[in-house]
């Protein structure tokens, strides 16, 4: 093939391509240059621009006036703390945040080795720095538009740790300057300089140059010598590739860096930096790292709800030292911890797979929670909180819920006879059964069959009273029903998709102490932050009623026997007397049971557990009963909790009492009326005998006469 022949055949293409092109591209270009003209584009353009930069500047500068400049201080001078129900302090929340230490007591070498290497002109300018920026904006070109770092001073940098994203962005560095300037029309530069060198990360979870001089050589913060000061500033660039635990020839090096700008900015001299350049650093860690975060699984339930009720950010609440009060228990907490810890209650699968459980302790007088635990095994931070976030099928706790409180409503009595035999329900002939058989008379009495747990009788009772009926109350107790669940088997026997959190279940059983009220549950009763002011006030909670304090009482009486003699009657608290529901919820295999539920309560608490695995299979399901499992945690739990109650007493006892109560006060009124039935049949008797000689004495009367 002749390439160059090809080549200059191609070549008179492309000109003579060019050629065609030309004029239209001249054409378009004198019409672009009329247009432009005529409509004034470039300077459209540049109004366009300015427009733009002056809606920037607005934003901006009303960002940074409606940011809480003030609070400031405050917020990094105080740790968030959590304060339990009797305003007791319970713990802090993890914080960016170390022990802070007025400036006076901060090393004058660290003050000066700080300021050397990161915002040398600190005491000149106001907030921000234009030689800085202009070296920034310098880098920004040359690097194509990306931000490098450098140009921040000191305040900017409190300004980025205390409000902004780590983010290398324009719009962020144009934040950090107005939030600058903001600043330090509030702060004094000793303010300035003392909130930055209590805020700024030093590694190895370190923040704080008290912290980090306690972390790295052992000492206090006023201790600390200029090469130590110079080793500590030099970390602020990079805390991973600087500090002197993980890297330290690269944080003598740095250190070295530092030291040579002290002496260029005149706070040592040629000799005393020299000697420090020379010297080696003695590490010794005297750091003791006490960890606030005491009750992991109550803290955390603590932060989502300040997010998702109250709106307020979770940094915000980390580091800006709000006092957080709550409805915790520190007894009933450390009680429950306490029973989780101990393994026995669990019987993992034989792979090592850790059989989940999660409790709740609720005040049903107030809804507050007064302990949680959201489950077993290794614990991260605002991880999966099982006790207020997991949603299983709830069994037959429902029960009570959706079937026999408002069968009660509906005019019902704990002592009336319920059908108990096999029948079939709807198009699907839905044929609910009882674990042990029906009984032979083919009825049962209703608390029987709420101690007991029967299926037959209770998904009866609530085709009778209506499933609508059921559902409506389900909701009021406070779980959703979903379009799936409004059957008779997910709202009488408690196969529902949707779910049901053990908080939830609680929250619903705290109906029956609380006269028929159902407080909303919550964990926060307050929250002050770091000037004073109250920003959330749940001291008086919402409360809605559920049901009558006739029903409730009924519920009580009943629910008191599922402990005394039904499916709980091996789980009843040693020396007191509880009352509640168990739940089981079949696997989809046909062995073994998926989830086990028990609610035990009394007039002063409400705890609510459950078992299970997070995924159920054929090698990881429960294989005993309720009453060994969650039943054995939960008495375990109410004997620890119920000592630190009031102890009150149910005001009617359980249901068996009740009704034999009522039948024995039936029989003297009824051996009464026997006795006068008796005279009155003596008396009648001998009338008839009477009428009957009579009659006799009249037949023969008459016969005689008809004889003559």
């Amino acid at each position: 093939m002749d390439w160059k022949a090809l080549m200059n055949r191609a070549k008179d293409y492309l000109i003579q391509f060019w050629k065609w092109l030309r004029p239209y591209l001249i054409r378009w270009e004198n019409q672009r240059r009329k247009i432009w003209k005529k409509y004034h584009v470039t300077k459209v353009l540049i109004l366009a621009m300015l427009v733009l930069s002056l809606v920037g500047t607005i934003y901006l500068y009303v960002s940074a006036k409606t940011t809480n400049v003030t609070a400031l201080k405050a917020g990094l001078e105080q740790t968030t703390t959590i304060y339990d129900q009797n305003g007791e302090e319970a713990g802090t929340l993890y914080a960016q945040k170390g022990t802070f230490v007025p400036l006076d007591e901060i090393s004058p070498h660290i003050q000066e080795a700080v300021i050397s290497t990161e915002d040398k002109r600190f005491y000149n300018h106001h907030g921000f720095d234009p030689i800085g920026i202009a070296r920034a904006a310098v880098g920004y070109v040359v690097n194509g538009g990306n931000i490098v770092g450098g140009g921040s001073t000191i305040t900017q940098q409190l300004a980025k740790n205390a409000y902004l994203t780590a983010d290398q962005t324009m719009i962020r560095k144009l934040k950090e300057v107005f939030l600058a300037i903001e600043i330090e029309k509030t702060y004094t530069k000793e303010e300035i300089l003392e909130m930055y060198l209590n805020n700024s990360y030093f590694g190895n979870g370190v923040w704080g140059v008290s912290d980090a001089s306690l972390k790295y050589f052992g000492k206090d913060e006023s201790e600390i010598n200029v090469s130590e000061a110079a080793t500590l500033a030099g970390m602020l660039k990079a805390p991973s590739n600087y500090n002197p635990i993980d890297n330290y020839d690269r944080a003598i090096d740095r250190r070295n860096v530092v030291l040579a700008l002290m002496e260029t900015n005149g706070y040592i001299t040629a000799e005393e930096k020299t000697a420090a350049q020379e010297s080696s650093l003695t590490l010794v860690d005297a750091y003791d790292s006490e960890d606030g975060y005491r009750y992991p699984y109550y803290f955390d339930a603590v932060i989502n709800e300040a997010i998702k009720t109250y709106g307020i950010d979770e940094e915000d609440l980390l580091n800006n030292g709000y006092k957080v009060y709550t409805s915790l228990n520190q007894e009933h907490q450390q009680q429950m911890d306490e029973v989780y810890e101990n393994d026995a209650y669990f019987d993992d699968a034989e792979d090592g797979t850790l059989l989940q459980s999660a409790s709740v302790a609720l005040n049903p007088e107030t809804g507050g929670v007064t302990a949680v635990v959201g489950g077993r095994g290794e614990y991260t931070f605002r991880g999966f909180n099982r006790a207020t976030q997991m949603r299983r099928q709830p069994g037959s706790v429902m029960k009570p819920l959706g079937v026999f409180t408002p069968a009660l409503e509906a005019g019902y009595d704990l002592d009336d006879m319920l059908v108990d035999r096999e029948l079939t329900y709807g198009e699907d002939n839905y044929k609910p059964t009882n674990l042990n058989g029906y009984s032979e008379s083919g009825e049962v009495p209703m608390y029987e069959a709420v101690a007991e747990s029967l299926n037959a009788p209770t998904v009866w009772l609530l085709n009778e009273i209506g499933l609508n009926r059921g559902i409506k109350k389900v909701e009021q107790f406070g779980i959703d029903v979903q379009e799936g669940d409004k059957n008779l088997a997910s709202i009488a026997l408690g196969g529902m998709d949707g779910g049901a959190s053990p908080l939830q279940i609680a929250s619903a059983f705290s109906v029956f102490p609380n006269d028929g009220y159902r407080m909303e549950p919550h964990f926060i009763t307050k929250i002050v932050d770091a000037t004073g002011a109250v920003v959330v006030d749940n001291t008086e909670p919402d409360s809605k009623r559920v049901t009558t304090p006739e029903v409730a009482e009924k519920m009580n009486s009943m629910l008191q026997g599922v402990y005394s003699y039904g499916t709980a009657a091996n789980n009843q608290p040693d020396g007191y007397q509880i009352a509640g529901k168990t739940g089981t919820t079949q696997t989809g295999f046909g062995t073994g049971a998926a989830d086990q539920w028990i609610v035990g309560y009394t007039p002063d608490i409400v705890v609510t557990s459950w078992m299970g695995f997070d995924h159920t299979t054929p090698e990881h399901h429960l294989t005993s009963y309720s009453s060994e499992g969650v039943g054995e945690l939960l008495e375990a739990e109410m004997e620890a909790i119920l000592p630190h109650t009031s102890m009150t007493a149910f005001n009617t006892p359980d249901a068996e009492a009740v009704v034999s109560a009522k039948e024995a006060e039936k029989a003297p009124i009824w051996g009464q009326l026997q006795e006068g039935m008796g005279k009155v049949g003596e008396q009648f008797k001998e009338g008839a005998e009477y009428v009957r000689e009579r009659a006799g004495d009249l037949f023969n009367l008459f016969r005689e006469r008809i004889t003559e």
